[in-house]
């Protein structure tokens, strides 16, 4: 058994994935715009995270705007059976690096098509929309629009499943009735668990949920809390962080993202680290903890 496969295993629509993922938005240039300082690297970190088993990569159109989708095609080109390319649509870049909805039928159409001619791919396995209701995370919003779209290009055989990202339970819920939502992308981690009756209700259903910024918005109090955690085991914070979400729910797919292929290799180790039940509980306290 390859350790990757440690991690397990969960369906993505009706394909079998391996819960250790990986995540293309690093590729691109600073600030996910433009090219990045090394493409040489850039390709080969590709190549070595397919090399150690992974089989689900997520990516957009708007990474760069299309640089990620072209180093995927350069490295990877003309892929293996078992990779599922998972991609997002519903915003496009300005010229000065801005993230502006996009969910015209027009732009959403067009997306799906950039998509297709950057990855060299007839059909996409999984297109998530991104909602952009607000800068602040997931805000209500009617998603009906562009989800039709969607769904349309879905039945036209460009898309095999949708899914949603940065959206509230209710949208989800709303999404069901027009298509078969697949998976949910939202921020949640170890501090940020606004999503933990949503993934459990997602888990019942048998849908993925893929988190976003496993260390993101950590006060220094939770992560010192982390960081002692981390030096008792061996680990970085990172590592331990994403070992949790392995551990919190079995629908949790990870996509954690890099440029460096040192990096890669110590979050595939994630799937190595054993957490004991006293090491969760002591875990657990972080999202407790008082923000200063």
């Amino acid at each position: 058994m390859s350790h990757l496969e440690k991690s397990g295993t969960f369906k993505l629509g009706d394909r079998t994935v391996k819960r250790l993922g990986y995540g293309a938005m690093q590729l691109a240039g600073p600030g996910v715009f433009g090219p990045p300082r090394d493409r040489a690297e850039a390709v080969a970190v590709l190549r070595e995270a397919v090399a150690c088993g992974v089989d689900h990569i997520d990516t957009s159109d708007f990474y760069g705007p299309h640089v990620t989708n072209e180093i995927i095609r350069e490295a990877l080109h003309p892929y293996t059976d078992d990779l599922v390319i998972v991609t997002k649509v519903g915003a496009v870049r300005g010229a000065d690096a801005s993230w502006n909805r996009a969910f015209s039928k027009d732009q959403l159409t067009q997306a799906v098509h950039d998509n297709l001619k950057n990855l060299g791919l007839d059909v996409i396995e999984v297109v998530n929309l991104r909602a952009m209701f607000s800068h602040q995370g997931p805000a209500e919003g009617s998603l009906e629009a562009p989800l039709t779209v969607l769904a349309d290009l879905q039945r036209q055989g460009l898309i095999r499943h949708i899914g949603l990202s940065n959206v509230t339970a209710q949208q989800v819920a709303d999404g069901r009735k027009i298509t078969d939502i697949v998976c949910v992308q939202n921020q949640y981690n170890l501090a940020h668990r606004d999503d933990d009756a949503l993934i459990d209700q997602l888990a019942a259903a048998g849908t993925a949920y893929v988190p976003f910024f496993p260390l993101g918005g950590f006060s220094p109090l939770q992560s010192s809390t982390l960081s002692a955690v981390a030096g008792r085991i061996g680990a970085t914070p990172m590592q331990v962080a994403l070992a949790w979400l392995l551990k919190r729910a079995p629908n949790i797919l990870l996509i954690p993202g890099t440029s460096s292929r040192g990096h890669l290799r110590e979050n595939l180790a994630v799937a190595e680290i054993e957490l004991t039940s006293d090491t969760l509980v002591e875990l657990d306290t972080i999202a407790k903890a008082p923000a200063h």
